[in-house]
């Protein structure tokens, strides 16, 4: 008999894969996560929060079933312009809070198959890589409000 194939065996596997996985997900922490309402012909919107990583690492990538393309955004001034522009990463220093707020860093959903509404929940992923380039992904659901 294989002992691979033992429930107890089964379930050691198993139990070692989640906390694997949990592992990676603890590394960011994510605080307030929201998504800005739209309205009914309105394609694209602003997702902010506040990330925390335990370990330097970056956001590499994001996404969501809502829209057809979801960015990492910076918003600055250029010459008295305010210009907005999509980023390949977005660093996340260990230890160190980094705001995605309106005017600043953001997540931008565009091509949105719906209007979101106040009170809807945005579910969106994060993809995170770590200075070892191990990548991992964070789900978040952010609450549509209007602000």
């Amino acid at each position: 008999m294989n002992s691979h194939n033992s429930p107890a065996m089964r379930h050691l596997l198993i139990a070692t894969a989640l906390s694997a996985g949990f592992a990676a997900h603890a590394q960011v922490k994510v605080d307030d996560p929201w998504v800005r309402a739209t309205v009914a012909p309105q394609k694209a919107t602003g997702a902010f929060m506040q990330l925390m990583s335990a370990k330097a690492a970056k956001v590499v990538a994001a996404s969501s079933p809502v829209a057809d393309m979801v960015e990492i955004h910076e918003m600055k001034m250029d010459d008295g312009v305010m210009k907005m522009r999509a980023v390949d990463a977005l660093a996340l220093p260990a230890g160190q809070a980094v705001a995605l707020k309106p005017g600043s860093y953001h997540v931008m959903l565009m091509g949105l198959k719906g209007q979101i509404k106040a009170g809807d929940t945005v579910p969106l992923t994060l993809t995170v890589e770590g200075e070892d380039k191990q990548r991992s992904t964070v789900e978040i659901k952010a609450q549509a409000r209007v602000k």
